[in-house]
């Protein structure tokens, strides 16, 4: 688990179930998602790993079957918008998550719904032909997934129902400012994947 030192103290309540299984890391001058992310990735040792949310809004009674479509596919995700999924947010959010996933099919192709799940498991050796950028916050996701489908990897999509937290503010909509900027940051990725050269 990977915690920028959330003031809810989640790492200390983390660290207190003691469980072996579990490895706490409380980051405290470091902030972004897809820096934890990166971070979480390279703490990791399994020849399966994966990645989520930790504030409720991602079943993890999911992870099984999607670990089971690992054995078909290098990279299976999570989604709100493929079939039997469902996004149960503010609708604001959803329509702005659908134009942008809209957006992304168009420019990006390869017919991914959810293109910024942020909801993973996947092979560890995909790692061998594809690595995270860590910077920014959703984005880095439709790159990394856009990365792995030109290299020719086998990715699917496992629908869920996504429910909104229930507790604090979401960092992607602390104010609709915040929210318009952090869309126009995703489309802008989306371009610079579309246009970027794949070694």
């Amino acid at each position: 688990m990977i915690d920028d030192d959330s003031p809810d103290q989640t790492w200390k309540l983390v660290a207190d179930m003691n469980d072996p299984r579990v490895k706490v890391i409380r980051r405290v001058a470091t902030r972004g998602l897809a820096s934890a992310f990166n971070r979480g990735i390279i703490e990791s040792r399994g020849d399966i790993v994966g990645w989520m949310d930790a504030d409720t809004t991602m079943p993890p009674a999911l992870l099984p079957r999607m670990i089971e479509r690992l054995d078909d596919h290098d990279v299976v995700i999570g989604s709100r918008y493929a079939e039997g999924g469902s996004d149960n947010r503010h609708r604001l959010r959803v329509l702005a998550s659908r134009c942008i996933n809209r957006f992304a099919r168009i420019v990006l192709g390869y017919g991914i719904r959810d293109y910024d799940s942020g909801f993973v498991v996947l092979r560890r050796t995909v790692f061998d032909k594809v690595s995270i950028i860590p910077t920014g916050y959703g984005a880095y996701f439709i790159e990394f997934i856009y990365t792995c489908c030109r290299k020719g990897l086998r990715v699917t999509e496992l629908g869920y129902a996504f429910t909104d937290r229930t507790h604090g503010v979401s960092k992607s909509f602390p104010s609709l400012w915040r929210f318009g900027w952090t869309g126009l940051g995703y489309v802008l990725r989306i371009i610079t994947a579309r246009l970027r050269r794949i070694d």
